[in-house]
Order: structure tokens, then sequence, then C-alpha cells
């Protein structure tokens, strides 16, 4: 399960109270007497919202300071995005980072596929990539074992029910790039969903290489397993 980090939220004298061994009356004490700083301003409100990401010291001693952190990654197929499994190396196997630990996967890519995929430890930031009332659009690179005609465009772009689910997926753009290739656009992510809207043609999905997520899109020169920090720019166009 991903942190959720709206869960995390604390009043500042309860936080304090928390993370040190003060009753709420020396808590207040201690902010009267101007001991408290958060994110650099010396506090006095016992009721001031601490987050996360909020730097919180007394005496000049950190209580909490956790800096955020947004990666891209070329993920190769036969890596699980996941954080831990038993059988498989996850993504964040792949990961030499200090806060490896307290990142989450935002969109997820199956085992046999590959191309970008998201890392952070920032729930509010993420959430916004994988909700789906956020209709994020997401483009894939897809081969096939048989041609790809110009129909699949039409029912690519009417939506394809499936009854045994009970589910009917959203219009989806398919731009063919050759015969056996295409450019797949989508705002939702059911499960297997490329394959089984290419399954509805009986033609097998031989690669799925994910190339962007809203805005952000894929570094080329990431080799497969590699990462690198988000630009400010990549990580404001989620926000």
């Amino acid at each position: 399960m991903k942190p959720d980090n709206t869960r995390s939220k604390a009043r500042l004298d309860r936080f304090i109270s928390q993370n040190t061994s003060l009753n709420k009356r020396d808590v207040r004490l201690v902010l009267a007497q101007k001991r408290v700083v958060v994110d650099g301003i010396i506090a006095s409100d016992t009721q001031q919202t601490i987050h996360p990401f909020t730097t919180v010291t007394l005496d000049n001693k950190i209580l909490q300071k956790k800096e955020r952190c947004y990666l891209m990654m070329n993920k190769p197929i036969g890596v699980v995005s996941a954080t831990r499994d038993h059988q498989h190396k996850t993504v964040i196997d792949l990961l030499d980072h200090l806060l490896k630990e307290s990142l989450h996967i935002a969109g997820r890519l199956d085992l046999n596929s590959s191309g970008l995929l998201l890392l952070t430890n920032d729930s509010v930031w993420s959430r916004k990539i994988m909700q789906p009332e956020q209709k994020t659009n997401k483009v894939y690179h897809v081969t096939t074992k048989d041609p790809i005609t110009t129909d699949y465009i039409t029912a690519f772009n009417n939506g394809m029910e499936f009854p045994y689910e009970g589910i009917t997926t959203k219009p989806a753009k398919l731009k063919i790039l050759d015969s056996h290739s295409a450019e797949v656009s989508l705002t939702e992510g059911k499960y297997h969903q490329i394959k089984r809207m290419f399954g509805r043609f009986r033609n097998q999905v031989l690669t799925i290489h994910r190339l962007s997520i809203g805005a952000i899109e894929l570094d080329t020169s990431l080799a497969q397993g590699e990462t690198r920090e988000l630009s400010s720019n990549e990580i404001n166009y989620v926000k």
C-alpha cells in the first residue's frame, strides 16, 4: 500500500508530544520560549499543521526533516512494478538511492512491459497522476504479431465493451506507425487493457513500451533500469 501524506498531518503540539518526552503543558512552554522552528520560522501556534515534508526543530535538534523525491525510470522487461516481491526483482531493487525505501510507484507497468515509470515519496503528487478522475494521458509504443489495420483506429476510439467484467473502456487513440506497430494513448489503465483491446482483433501484443505520462516524457538517454531525478518543470507539470 502506498503512503498517504494526507493521513500524516498533525497539529504542532501533538507532533512535538509524539516525538519528544514533553507533555502538552511543556510544549506550550517551549513554544512560548520560541525554541521551536518550523520550516525556518519560529513557531508559536499550537494548532499549526505539520505535514510529512515540514522541517521541525526544537532547540536546534531536528525532529523531522524529510526531502521530497521524484524519479523517472526506464523500466526493463521482467522487473515487477512493486516495492516487494518474493519471486521477481522489483524496480526498487534496481535503485541506488538513499530514499529508496520510502518510495512508491506512480503508475505501474506489467512485468513484461517497459518504459517510463515514476517513483516518489510524495503521495499527494502521485495521486494527481493515478486517480482516474485526473484523466492523465499515457502513451505507449506497441508491437504486434499480426498487421494492424485502420479498423483498429475506430474500435479504439469508440471504446470496447468487456461484458464479463461489466466494463467499457474509455475512448483511446491509436496511431499506426507501420504494419506491426502503433502508438496508443489511454486515460485509464484497466487490467492488461492494451493486450485485451488488441486481443479483440485476435492480434497478439509482443511488446508494450510506455513513452509518457501526462507531459512527462521518458528520457531517451536512460538505459534500461536507469533512473534520474525529475526536473522542476516535470514535477510542476503534475502540480
